[in-house]
């Protein structure tokens, strides 16, 4: 069926916020910073290079692959049908949420994201105790929340991600949301062309490598929250070190709101633009 007015409007918005996207010009401590990065890792072999982010890439699809088969991710899965049956009696699978006005599906989104941005902002607090355990752990537990929340706004969206086409290119969501914004632009564009020319809705037929040096500003940026909470642990507010709890929530709830930011205006805009094309 066609777009509604409100449904245009949404799209309208979600195409403004995309050009503020693609215009975005990197300052030059920016520039700066991205050459040097750049200029330093390469100076690794090349062997060297493709081992370490192939191996990145193997550990996200294994991390990916552990979330979406986990009970837990099952359960969560399971509530968002039985939300979208309040609205829809005839939703039984995740397709059918389809089906729902946009409305609809934006309020479970709603639902999933704010949970996982407590989550993170409660992980990072944890993390922000220093405890070694807590500390050594705050990258692979933000990185499972963050993969998390991608297939759930997924499936609220009514895609299901258990396709080899929506599990590489949710992954791509999480990737290009983690990004600096200098570099977001591209890896926007590559989903856009991907999803332009993608023909099988089952199989992925675009580039499998996920993880570039482009991407290692994040990890740098969650080495550099480790050393920092380190370094304030021990500054106590009544026993509690209040300062370093700030800095790890503030900063994991800042990447978390990153990432369910653009990874529900991509769903949202895959939806509409397949709404508006059936309804031709």
């Amino acid at each position: 069926m066609p777009l509604t007015d409100q449904e245009r409007k949404k799209l309208a918005e979600i195409r403004h916020w995309e050009r503020n996207l693609l215009s975005y010009e990197a300052n030059d401590f920016q520039l700066t910073y991205e050459k040097y990065l750049d200029r330093s890792f390469s100076m690794l072999p090349e062997n060297l290079q493709r081992q370490f982010f192939s191996g990145l890439d193997s550990w996200l699809f294994h991390l990916h692959g552990i979330i979406q088969g986990s009970q837990l991710q099952m359960d969560a899965k399971d509530r968002i049908i039985t939300t979208a049956r309040i609205f829809n009696k005839n939703a039984e699978k995740i397709e059918n949420l389809r089906q729902l006005d946009f409305d609809q599906l934006q309020y479970i989104a709603e639902q999933q994201i704010a949970k996982h941005r407590l989550y993170s902002f409660i992980q990072g607090g944890l993390a922000g105790t220093g405890g070694k355990l807590l500390l050594g752990t705050d990258i692979p537990a933000i990185a499972v929340i963050n993969l998390r929340v991608v297939q759930l706004i997924a499936m609220s969206y009514g895609f299901e991600v258990n396709t080899p086409y929506e599990l590489m290119t949710s992954l791509k969501v999480f990737h290009t949301a983690t990004l600096p914004p200098s570099m977001k632009k591209d890896a926007w564009g590559s989903l856009m062309t991907e999803l332009e020319q993608n023909e099988n809705p089952y199989f992925y037929e675009g580039t499998e490598e996920i993880t570039d040096i482009t991407w290692l500003e994040q990890p740098l940026q969650q080495l550099f929250k480790a050393v920092v909470i380190t370094l304030f642990r021990k500054k106590l507010v009544q026993g509690v070190p209040l300062i370093s709890m700030a800095i790890g929530a503030g900063a994991n709830y800042q990447l978390t709101r990153k990432v369910t930011e653009l990874a529900q205006k991509y769903y949202q805009l895959r939806y509409l633009k397949e709404k508006e094309e059936f309804g031709e």
